[in-house]
């Protein structure tokens, strides 16, 4: 858990202007900056970035948010890869809860890690020219369709004949980096003696993969004749994992914003292919099966997945192994479906063959993941018999298990008890759906409770725009509160318990961010500000003491109304004087706070 309060200092130093300006082409206009939005297609600019609250907003389709928003957004990155990439940035360390790694030994993995992105990025560098002077390499990306233009999109290169041509790019070859990053390897005698070091890759074309920041972490390598293996990839490094990275995400994300969707493919030679034939919304596991983390990279970029895959027993496999990866991830907004082509084609092949149009309607009636999940657990087995059923039933109990408690699995569960002659009932109790399942949810938003409005939202709305005034709000006031209904109360109370902690560095943006990783009970309010122009914060401290001013009054009144109502005790009389003079001396505050200055 990174500290609140570091984020908070992170989002000082930082400025959006420059981190989205990475990304999108920003004009200045009057106090903020405009573009055209990088999460909608649109024509004239309606995405502002404002320097003094730190925040983005698109008029069009609403997206807005902080700097460390943007880029899990815009990258697709998880939020403390976000964190820990602006921190890099302001040269600031992201501190961790349980890190009990010596500052010396961090500072050390910061320096390899950028050791060996240097020289992967010289390498990328070298495969490229290398390409341009291979007629045989050209000829081979020629044969299969590829263009230089998609070649140099991807970055693609040649990785030459020989055993050390990277000696030519590093003029220190024994650099620890160089066997860090996978580039070169070490083969040593057996009796421990002669070490020998040469150049992993020889004679391939070469992938590079790139995280999502677009830093080259390793290579894949694809032989030009027959030889084995067929593909090479970088061994797993500190920069490079293959449980967790896409080929192609990088190049593919403005591609699957657009189109709404996400291809994934099972090979290098897919999405380049695909891109070429007019699919630039492809990627690929790199090798591995997919992963839970693969799954979640694809839905922070788009609310509807589809993987491809061959019709062979291999590909019905890996779909097994892809459809066990996306259940703990199911939710009842995103769409994941499984597209199995004709076994004696790939991607890249039944395109060419029938077409664009006829994949683009092969991805559009592709089998949703609750068909997919009951055909699989009920294909094998004789469903006319008691055993038939009870196997497929018994099939199907973890996969269920795994999911969260959606409405998407109550469906699949409705489906299932069709299909083997059960109740929805019977087989929730048999697979123990109805025990929690342990997972990080966001607090809800106000479902069935009104919009506030008046005094409350005015409180709300100043508190939002500058956090640290909620400083002035000690427990009495906090407690006062209650006169304006429990739901207004509970809000503003929750507000400004949040924005306390920020402390009197508390700004706009900062509590934007926790906010949106907590609740969406304020997401109206902050898009509404993000919008405006940036208000004046002496005005508004001098309207938010006023409106607890007049909750004060407002509670006195409402007592004193209920003790005159009938014949008051010696105490009473005693408590209607001092309501009274409460209210007179508020009464002059108001004049006071009033009076020229």
């Amino acid at each position: 858990m990174i500290p609140q309060s570091f984020i908070t200092d992170l989002l000082n130093r930082v400025d959006i202007v420059d981190i989205v300006g990475r990304y999108v082409q920003l004009k200045k206009g009057g106090a903020n900056y405009m573009g055209l939005c990088p999460f909608h297609n649109e024509k004239s600019p309606s995405f502002t970035v404002s320097p003094t609250k730190q925040f983005y907003h698109c008029f069009g389709c609403g997206a807005h948010g902080t700097s460390i928003g943007f880029l899990i957004e815009y990258s697709g990155m998880g939020f403390v890869d976000a964190v820990k990439d602006l921190a890099q940035g302001v040269g600031m360390v992201v501190p961790e809860a349980d890190d009990k790694i010596p500052p010396q030994q961090r500072a050390a993995q910061q320096a390899q890690s950028l050791a060996m992105t240097d020289a992967l990025t010289q390498a990328c560098t070298f495969y490229r020219a290398q390409l341009r002077e291979a007629p045989n390499a050209i000829a081979y990306l020629k044969n299969r369709g590829l263009t230089g233009e998609v070649a140099a999109r991807f970055g693609m290169g040649y990785a030459p004949s020989g055993w050390d041509n990277l000696r030519s790019v590093f003029p220190d070859y024994d650099a620890l980096a160089l066997v860090e990053s996978g580039l070169v390897i070490d083969k040593v005698d057996e009796d421990g003696g002669n070490k020998k070091r040469y150049d992993r890759f020889r004679e391939r074309i070469m992938f590079p993969i790139r995280n999502t920041k677009g830093q080259v972490i390793g290579f894949g390598g694809r032989v030009l004749d027959s030889g084995e293996p067929k593909y090479l990839n970088s061994p797993e490094t500190p920069l490079f994992q293959k449980g967790l990275e896409l080929y192609g995400l990088f190049e593919a994300r403005q591609s699957i914003r657009d189109t709404g969707y996400v291809l994934v493919t099972e090979g290098y030679m897919d999405v380049v292919a695909l891109a070429q034939l007019g699919f630039p919304q492809a990627v690929a596991t790199l090798g591995t099966a997919c992963t839970s983390t693969h799954v979640q990279k694809l839905l922070r970029q788009t609310d509807t997945v589809v993987f491809s895959f061959d019709g062979d027993k291999a590909g019905r496999r890996a779909a097994r192994r892809a459809l066990e990866a996306c259940l703990p991830q199911v939710t009842d907004d995103k769409t994941i479906k499984f597209l199995f082509l004709p076994q004696e084609h790939d991607p890249d092949s039944f395109v060419r063959e029938r077409g664009g149009d006829a994949f683009a309607q092969e991805i559009n009636e592709a089998m949703p993941l609750s068909q997919f999940l009951l055909r699989e657990v009920t294909t094998e087995h004789d469903l006319s018999t008691p055993e038939g059923r009870a196997h497929a039933q018994f099939e199907a109990k973890p996969l269920l298990q795994s999911m969260t408690p959606t409405a998407l699995r109550l469906q699949i569960v409705r489906g299932l008890a069709s299909l083997t002659e059960s109740t929805p009932a019977e087989l929730e109790a048999l697979f123990e759906l109805s025990k929690p399942v342990s997972v990080i949810r966001k607090a809800p938003p106000r479902q069935g409770r009104p919009q506030p409005v008046g005094l409350p939202l005015q409180m709300l709305r100043i508190l939002v725009s500058h956090p640290h005034l909620a400083l002035l709000l000690d427990e009495t006031i906090l407690q006062s509160f209650d006169f304006l209904g429990q739901d207004d109360a509970d809000s503003l109370r929750y507000l400004a318990s949040v924005a306390q902690a920020l402390g009197e560095h508390g700004n706009f943006a900062a509590l934007s961010q926790q906010l949106k990783e907590v609740t969406g009970e304020y997401d109206s309010i902050i898009s509404e500000i993000a919008s405006e122009p940036e208000s004046d914060l002496d005005a508004d401290r001098i309207c938010l003491m006023s409106a607890v001013r007049q909750i004060k009054v407002d509670t006195l009144k409402k007592e004193l109304n209920q003790l005159s109502s009938s014949g008051m005790t010696p105490d009473q009389i005693t408590r209607y004087r001092e309501i009274a003079a409460e209210l007179d001396a508020l009464d002059r505050e108001a004049v006071a706070e009033r009076a020229p200055r």
